[in-house]
């Protein structure tokens, strides 16, 4: 195999300190372990990512980037059988909380809970990623589609997130609940979180949808 070099080099380094960090925590996370794993020199580590600080950084812009593209925005979730805005709010909620309570997902959010207080540009950063990105996507598509303002939009997508996924989130990171074990698939939403329970909650709070 050859070696890997330039970009695929520092992905590679991300992917494997993903796991690192997963499985150790921060803390007792080193970057000769990180440097082991992905089979490269400290040298060429540090090259890449001067400390575990950055490496950390690093590995939060990555997973950001995932999460925000498997979640995608609400329009992704219109389908000629589901035409209804509230419908694709439903299933969008639902696809919000499936990758939230996978447990990579709840792993990684309590690592950037434990590591808020000595970093918080790196929390405040995984905060915008996973929560407040996907309430601006639920608020722009509320006003567009039911004809309410900005702000009300926004102010919808608040009750929405806060009702739908922050109670269920909360269980799993306390670990009253099981995780999700396997990755999420869309596919198989319906049998991972209760579509029923979010439809209960979102059909009342969007204009102009039937209430059953």
């Amino acid at each position: 195999m050859p070696a890997r070099r330039g970009e695929k080099l520092r992905e590679h380094i991300l992917w494997t300190a993903k796991e690192v960090f997963l499985e150790a925590g921060f803390e007792r996370t080193s970057m000769d372990v990180v440097a082991q794993r992905a089979e490269t020199s400290k040298r060429s580590l540090y090259a890449h990512f001067p400390s575990k600080d950055a490496l950390f950084s690093g590995v939060v812009a990555l997973v950001r980037e995932l999460y925000l593209d498997r979640l995608g925005s609400p329009e992704d979730y219109v389908t000629a059988e589901r035409a209804d805005p509230a419908d694709a709010l439903v299933r969008y909620c639902g696809r919000l909380l499936q990758l939230l309570l996978w447990s990579s997902s709840l792993r990684t959010l309590r690592m950037g809970i434990a590591e808020a207080e000595r970093a918080p540009e790196i929390a405040s950063g995984y905060y915008e990623a996973v929560f407040e990105a996907p309430m601006a996507r639920i608020g722009a598509y509320v006003a567009r589609t039911c004809s309410l303002t900005q702000a009300e939009g926004r102010e919808v997508a608040e009750i929405l997130v806060g009702r739908t996924v922050y109670p269920q989130l909360m269980q799993g990171l306390l670990g009253v609940r099981q995780p999700i074990v396997e990755r999420p698939d869309e596919a198989t939403l319906a049998a991972d979180v209760d579509l029923d329970r979010i439809a209960a909650i979102v059909r009342p709070l969007v204009p102009g949808t039937p209430a059953s």
